[in-house]
């Protein structure tokens, strides 16, 4: 069957149109709490996952503060410390900080690292799997010293809940 060419240029007008629609994408956000040494990951607001991790042990402490991942390598050795591996690295500061896989698993859940963030190997795959289908620039990384004092009011905790909303804009 042999479309008019009207029909076949308005058909490819179509095509066209709708290639050119960006493709739907899922902000991802990693927060760490470095007092309870857990990770928490969340795309568009629904948890995913929640790991133990390790962060910096003292004298090597992991920055705290509000990031956004910028690199990502899958099998990456660290030219600082005697080429450990670093499995599955996402970058969050121009540092050097990262999030990577580590085979001190028996370490998880206290300080132990020289200042990155270290998670199960699995774990570190999976979380790399998820910022490479979404996108490194909808991933941001927030790290916290931990929950403020017991005695914040619910108001308190919403306006941090709002602060952590608009900071991901």
């Amino acid at each position: 069957m042999r479309l008019p060419n009207g029909m076949l240029m308005a058909l490819t007008a179509v095509a066209v149109a709708a290639s050119a629609i960006p493709a739907a994408h899922a902000d991802i956000l990693i927060s760490i709490d470095k007092s309870a040494q857990r990770m928490t990951v969340r795309v568009d607001g629904e948890v995913r996952h929640v790991w133990a991790v390790s962060t910096g042990r003292p004298g090597y402490a992991t920055p705290s503060g509000s990031y956004r991942a910028f690199r990502l390598e899958k099998d990456h050795y660290s030219r600082e410390w005697d080429d450990a591996p670093m499995p599955h690295s996402i970058f969050f500061t121009p540092k050097g900080h990262a999030i990577h896989g580590s085979y001190e698993t028996r370490r998880l859940g206290r300080p132990a690292s020289h200042g990155c963030v270290r998670l199960a190997p699995g774990n570190a795959a999976k979380l790399f799997a998820l910022v490479t289908s979404h996108g490194l620039g909808t991933t941001k990384v927030v790290v916290s010293d931990g929950p403020a004092r017991a005695r914040r009011t619910r108001v308190h905790a919403r306006a941090d809940v709002s602060a952590v909303r608009a900071a991901l804009i």
